[in-house]
Order: C-alpha cells, then sequence, then structure tokens
C-alpha cells in the first residue's frame, strides 16, 4: 500500500488543470486567429492612443484640448453603437469585422501621413477621432457578437470572453512602454505607421478563418423598430437590466478616476510623470490579474456573485486611493480597482453572451459597448465639474461610494436573476445534471 502523497505532488495536477484550462478557448482555430491577430493590433492600437495625446498636448500644451480630442473620440459610441447593433444582428459579423479593421487601418495611415508631413492641425485630429469612433460603434458591437461563431462548444466561450480582456490589458502594460520608446527615438509619426502596420496582422488572421454559415436571415423591420425591441428586450429581462445598469454605474462613476488620477499625482502625492506611470501600470498589472483569473473558470456558474463582489471591491478600492496620502498604498488599491473592475465587466460580458437570444446579440452587446465606453465620457465631465466644486478627492471618494451602493442593489436581485436565468443555463446543457435530475436545489444554489 502506498505512503501519503505530498502536497506538492498533490498541487502538480491541479495546477497543470488550471493552466490547461486558462487556454481552453485557444484550442479552438477560428478565435485562435483572432487571438494572434488582434493580440499584435492591439499592442498597435495603444501606441498611437499615447503617441496621440502626447502630440496633442506638444502642439497646444492645452488640458483641455488634450480632453477634448479624447472626448470626440468617445462620443460616438455612445451616440452610434445601439443602431450599429441592430445593423450588426442583420450583417455578416466577420465581414463587419475587416471592414472596420481596414477602415482604422486607414485613420492610422492617415495619422501617419500628416504627422510625416507636418501637416497635424487640433481640428484634424478631432476629425479623425471622430472617424475612429464610429468605427469602433461597429467594431466593439460586432467584436462582442463574434466571440459566440469563433468558438464552437459554448462552455468555452466564459475563456474566451475572459482571454479577450487578457489580450487587451496585456496590450495596455506593452504598448505605451513601446510608444514611449518610439515617441523619444523617432517622433509620433512613426507610432501611426508602425500602428497601421500591425492592423495587417488581424485583417490577415480573419481573412483566414473558416466559418459555418449562420441562419438565413428574417424578414426585418425598420431599423428604429428594431432598436425599440432590442432595448424593451433588454429592459424587460431582469437579469440583462441589472447587468447593464451596474455596468454603466461603474463606468459613470467610478472609472473617471483615470481622468483625475494626474491632479492626485501631483496634489496629493507630491508625484510627478513617473509616478504617474507608475500608478497606471499598477491598474493595468491588476486588470491583467483579474483577467487571467477569469479566464481559469470553467463555467458560467457563480458569476452572480463574482459581479457583485468585484464590483464592491472596486467601489471599496476607489474609496481607499481617495483617502490614499502615500505612494505605495495607492499603487496597491489601484491593484485591486484595476483587478475589480476588469472582473465585473467580463464576468457580465460573459452572463450577458450567454443568456442573450441569437437573433438580439448584436443589440444587447451594443447596449453593453454603450454602458461600458458611452457612459465615460459624460462620466469624465461630470467628475471634471464636480472636481473644481468640492475637490478631487472627494469626486473619487463619492464615485466610489455609489459604485458599492450599486453593487448592493445588484446583489438584492441576485435571487430573482438566478430564477429567471437558471431555465435558460439548463436548455444550452450547461447544467446537464439538472437538466437530468441528478442535482438538488440545494446542491445547485450551493453551486452558484
Amino acid at each position: 500500500m502506498s505512503g501519503p502523497v505530498a502536497p506538492e505532488a498533490r498541487a502538480k495536477p491541479s495546477m497543470r488543470v488550471a493552466v490547461q484550462s486558462l487556454g481552453r478557448a485557444l484550442r479552438h482555430k477560428n478565435y485562435r486567429l483572432f487571438f494572434i491577430g488582434q493580440s499584435i493590433s492591439l499592442i498597435g492600437s495603444w501606441i498611437t492612443r499615447v503617441a496621440t495625446s502626447w502630440l496633442v498636448y506638444r502642439l497646444e500644451g492645452s488640458v483641455l484640448q488634450l480632453g477634448l480630442v479624447g472626448f470626440a473620440g468617445q462620443i460616438p459610441t455612445f451616440l452610434i453603437a445601439p443602431l450599429a447593433g441592430v445593423w450588426v444582428d442583420r450583417w455578416n459579423r466577420h465581414r463587419v469585422l475587416v471592414v472596420t479593421q481596414i477602415l482604422a487601418m486607414i485613420q492610422s495611415a492617415l495619422l501617419a501621413v500628416l504627422a510625416f508631413s507636418g501637416h497635424v492641425t487640433i481640428g484634424r485630429l478631432i476629425a479623425l477621432a471622430v472617424f475612429q469612433g464610429v468605427i469602433n460603434a461597429f467594431d466593439l458591437t460586432a467584436r462582442q457578437a463574434f466571440v459566440v461563431e469563433m468558438v464552437d462548444k459554448r462552455e468555452d466561450l466564459p475563456n474566451a470572453i475572459a482571454l479577450n480582456s487578457t489580450m487587451f490589458n496585456a496590450a495596455r502594460l506593452i504598448g505605451p512602454s513601446i510608444a514611449g520608446i518610439l515617441i523619444a527615438a523617432f517622433g509620433e509619426a512613426w507610432c501611426f505607421a508602425i500602428d497601421a502596420v500591425t492592423y495587417l496582422a488581424v485583417i490577415g488572421t480573419l481573412l483566414a478563418m473558416r466559418l459555418g454559415q449562420r441562419a438565413p436571415h428574417r424578414e426585418h423591420a425598420g431599423v428604429f423598430t428594431e432598436l425599440r425591441a432590442g432595448v424593451l428586450y433588454a429592459a424587460k429581462f431582469a437579469p440583462i437590466r441589472a447587468i447593464l445598469l451596474l455596468v454603466a454605474v461603474a463606468s459613470f462613476l467610478g472609472m473617471p478616476y483615470t481622468v483625475l488620477m494626474p491632479v492626485i499625482v501631483k496634489t496629493t502625492l507630491h508625484g510627478d510623470a513617473h509616478t504617474y506611470g507608475f500608478l497606471l501600470a499598477a491598474a493595468g498589472l491588476g486588470a491583467l490579474i483579474g483577467a487571467l483569473r477569469l479566464a481559469s473558470r470553467k463555467s458560467v456558474l457563480g458569476l452572480g456573485r463574482v459581479i457583485v463582489f468585484s464590483a464592491g471591491m472596486f467601489g471599496l478600492a476607489l474609496v481607499g486611493f481617495a483617502l490614499s496620502h502615500t505612494i505605495w498604498l495607492s499603487m496597491v488599491l489601484l491593484v485591486v480597482a484595476g483587478m475589480s473592475m476588469i472582473t465585473q465587466l467580463a464576468a457580465s460580458n460573459t452572463i450577458l453572451q450567454t443568456i442573450v437570444d441569437e437573433d438580439k446579440r448584436g443589440r444587447v452587446m451594443s447596449l453593453y459597448t454603450t454602458a461600458v465606453f458611452g457612459a465615460m465620457p459624460f462620466g469624465s465631465m461630470l467628475a471634471g465639474v464636480l472636481a473644481d466644486r468640492i475637490g478631487t478627492e472627494k469626486t473619487i471618494l463619492c464615485g466610489g461610494i455609489g459604485c458599492v451602493v450599486g453593487a448592493l442593489l445588484f446583489g438584492r436581485q441576485l435571487p430573482e436573476m438566478r430564477a429567471l436565468v437558471r431555465p435558460i443555463y439548463q436548455r444550452l446543457g450547461i447544467l446537464p445534471e439538472v437538466a437530468s435530475g441528478i442535482e438538488t436545489a440545494s446542491e445547485l444554489k450551493q453551486m452558484q
């Protein structure tokens, strides 16, 4: 008879399983192609984002102009994304993504041409930012809705969504670092040119995909009629409505801390540009950790509690950040904030993608896009006004408290939402044990 197994030996198989589960969506060829191409392209996008901000500030030396260019790039998503969702439900999502990536490549190429030729003006930068914002309204919506077509097994969908977040946040760590080196050595123009080239990677991988035929298109009503139907569908189904509202609260009240962070660095922490970079890196690192943790999950079960906990922790981390007067503590709190925020977003995205009706997927994901990206510019404007009236720290504090309240209200609705979602999970085979009558109700409650 063998002796007791050492703890290290017992840990190794579970560790291998965890590592394997992190990338199980990559077993699907189409998603693997997308992941490779998009990872390269996102690094280029972050290079351009940093280079654009640096160029605007170098040309004008104005924080107002910097905010104006940022607002111009974000507001089209808020205005157009809901309508884009209607068209994404009608059109071939794969083709939409190919077109949006080609247009985004053209936008970066135009930036490069203007920068190389010395014909850059704030007006032209704003126009190109609006152009990119319109592209994003379609691209973000189509990308969210397209994930389910790249992953053959529905149980791997949560992993794919979490890997998307991992990819985005890894690029957020790598891209700005490369941008800093390129700007110092060669200038902003080369940043834009390199970004344009990186789009070839994602366009190539999209064209290399082999996808099955989608269900034949049904007869469509008018665009606004279908938009109204999508909004009513989301508003009447409590789980979708509650998730979208909580995401909007976090984006509107919580995320503006990023806009106010330079003020905190200078006036509260008495730091400089290096301090600002360290804090940004801390938030990015936390987001990457959160995405990787979520990618290791094997099931959508329990994600409701994850949303409640992560939304509450995000708010508490912001409260702590507002009260902190030391750099190291602020960095720790931003790691928690970044990890919590991305966990909430990815978990919310996963549940929405799982429970939504296929013919309304584009419209619901467009509302998700609007809740995430459309609420941010308005929250940033409100935060700016409040910071001028009551102070930066109190503004971030109020935002954090608002996120905590939102999490508590969401938590109160969780039992009702579980009851509504459970039949959908059974129908999709996500709860096969329940479908076959093996699990008891009490055991199911423990799983969730």
